[in-house]
């Protein structure tokens, strides 16, 4: 009896032991949220083909100086002219500058400057700098065709060029959207442009886009583009130069991000 009784309490106290040491997970807290089935529904963005433009196909940038913060272009061209309307502006239905054809000039991975004639000053600190100046039409689309483009690296010291070389390398230049788009005409079509330097979009080149990183395209054609579907307010554009691998080319400034704001016309609704 005294080895029974012995047992007994051995056991209770083994089974009381074990009470605060459990291998069982803990169930999941009651919700009452359901969870979500499906992914969030993409962004109806669309990427669309510009139509064909006035090609200018003999407008050429015959030359560039930057000498005590002025820069000096010459050019030329049966048609084109600084400062005019390009015929086709009408029918583009995007932003068109009320001042007329211009040059697009880029320094470094900074937003480009438009300027409407051929003789301006623009302060560029001292050091090394890429420099690239290309023709535009009146809405802003690049020629890419001929010679209607200067690119350069250069060293500047006190307002001049000291220095200048050729760019070898594959090199992607960001030039639109940019800024501000007000009203229907202005942001139901926005043009997305870019320049290019030393690469053949197609087989070895691709220009990947990315758009307030919701929405990615590929394009291996370089002409201008539309963007249409936007909302109001910031969107971001990126672009990344790929190579034939679907990498990131090792360039200057490439991958380029750039935000620009699309807003409804106040004096619509009055």
């Amino acid at each position: 009896m005294k080895n029974l009784h012995f047992l007994f309490i051995l056991s209770g106290f083994s089974l009381a032991s074990c009470g605060n040491v459990s291998n069982e997970k803990p169930a999941p807290p009651a919700t009452t949220e359901a969870m979500p089935t499906t992914a969030p529904a993409e962004p109806d963005y669309k990427l669309v083909p510009f139509e064909k433009s006035n090609e200018f196909a003999d407008a050429k940038l015959e030359s560039m100086t930057y000498k005590k913060g002025k820069f000096s272009f010459k050019y030329s061209g049966v048609g084109y002219k600084l400062g005019d309307q390009t015929p086709d502006a009408t029918s583009k239905m995007c932003a068109n500058s009320a001042k007329g054809q211009h040059i697009h000039l880029i320094v470094d991975d900074q937003p480009y400057v438009a300027e409407y004639t051929p003789d301006f000053e623009l302060a560029i600190p001292d050091g090394e700098h890429t420099i690239v100046a290309f023709l535009s039409r009146s809405y802003h689309e690049s020629i890419k065709k001929g010679k209607a483009f200067i690119a350069k690296k250069v060293m500047v010291k006190d307002g001049s060029i000291t220095k200048s070389e050729e760019i070898k390398e594959p090199m992607l230049i960001y030039s639109r959207p940019k800024g501000d788009y007000v009203g229907k005409a202005e942001t139901e079509k926005v043009m997305l442009d870019f320049f290019l330097l030393n690469a053949t979009l197609g087989q070895d080149y691709k220009i990947f886009v990315n758009v307030n990183h919701l929405k990615n395209f590929t394009i291996d054609d370089w002409q201008p583009y539309y963007l249409e579907g936007l909302p109001m307010g910031e969107n971001i554009v990126k672009l990344t130069l790929i190579d034939k691998n679907g990498d990131p080319v090792d360039s200057k400034f490439n991958p380029v991000e750039r935000s620009f704001n699309l807003r409804a016309d106040p004096t619509a609704s009055k």
